[in-house]
């Protein structure tokens, strides 16, 4: 048995007002990043079509077939660019706060794997600014259909932000797709943990017409939705080392600035009580006895049945045999 006194501390459990303003603080710190990323246009108009002629020569260009079934049907290009233009930001915050709320177990862990891997993203776009398939010249076979819809939605001609706002968004920041990872995060999340089958089918049907979408909209290419992958994994394996680090850290704030630590409360020294959920350590904390009274099933000698009962005579039934107990012997019961 571990000794408690050499036993690891447990976790503070994670507080919506210091999770919402460091959820803040990395999404801000990467869409600031995104700008900073912005690279030379004709570089990462060269490694767009780098890419394109790697998918030609492999035959994986999905996205041209897919970029002219939605050019050809609105009623499938449509929702699509509604899609695009949203889901990317609520499904993705849903499911985090989800977690928080229903499945604190594993919640810290899922949030150091979507920050991993965001930052990793965010590498990916500035060492690699890449031009998305909508951007390129017209003989290359690609229709923006964000634009060719931009009337049925709050976009404009600038990828999905809101009309006039399109200088605040990186749109050479194709590679890799964050839409495809952050959708992969959230499928795998809603399907590991999810007790509803149609959660757990949406959970596999999200990443998947994600990987549609961001193809038909000519906004990413096939080898960008499998680099948004591959983020997502080396993410996956670097969330427990980064967590063990975190823990260090915190831990050495702890023991310098014991003040400001958060309090852990352990589970192993609280009982709770079944009728008001109040928690004590002691069971029979607030309870009392008046004098003469007796606790059900409590062994009692025959000195105290006789000082119990009126006039000093022995009660019935009171357990002692004859001749056991008397004054001044002090052999326990079960001796005796």
């Amino acid at each position: 048995m571990q000794d408690a006194r050499t036993a690891p501390a447990p976790r503070p459990r994670p507080r919506w007002w210091t999770e919402l303003p460091l959820l803040a603080l990395v999404y801000g710190a990467y869409s600031a990043g995104r700008l900073v990323a912005r690279g030379d246009v004709s570089t990462a108009v060269d490694h767009g079509l780098s890419i394109l002629r790697l998918e030609k020569t492999l035959h994986i260009n999905f996205e041209h077939p897919l970029n002219r079934l939605f050019t050809a049907h609105p009623s499938i290009g449509i929702p699509s660019d509604f899609a695009y233009a949203s889901l990317h930001y609520l499904v993705t915050p849903v499911v985090l706060v989800w977690l928080f709320r229903r499945r604190q177990e594993i919640y810290r862990r899922a949030r150091a794997w979507l920050m991993t891997s965001t930052m990793l993203g965010l590498i990916g776009f500035t060492l690699l600014p890449t031009c998305p398939p909508r951007l390129l010249e017209a003989r290359h076979g690609f229709v923006d259909t964000m634009a060719q819809y931009s009337s049925y939605g709050w976009w404009g001609n600038e990828a999905s932000a809101p009309r006039g706002m399109g200088g605040m968004t990186n749109q050479y920041a194709a590679m890799p797709s964050l839409h495809v990872g952050w959708a992969i995060w959230c499928g795998i999340l809603l399907w590991r943990h999810g007790r509803n089958p149609y959660v757990r089918a949406a959970g596999v049907a999200y990443p998947v017409i994600t990987v549609l979408v961001v193809m038909g909209t000519a906004n990413h290419y096939f080898l960008d939705a499998v680099a948004g992958a591959a983020v997502m994994g080396v993410g996956a394996l670097l969330a427990r080392p980064l967590m063990r680090f975190a823990d260090r850290v915190a831990e050495r704030f702890s023991v310098r600035f014991p003040r400001l630590a958060p309090k852990a409360e352990s589970p192993d020294t609280r009982k709770e009580s079944p009728v008001s959920g109040a928690e004590s350590p002691i069971v029979s904390a607030g309870c009392e006895t008046s004098a003469g009274e007796r606790i059900p099933g409590q062994r009692t000698t025959s000195a105290d049945a006789v000082d119990a009962a009126p006039g000093g005579t022995p009660r019935a039934g009171s357990g002692a045999p004859s001749g056991a107990g008397t004054a001044g012997d002090d052999t326990p019961a079960a001796a005796r």
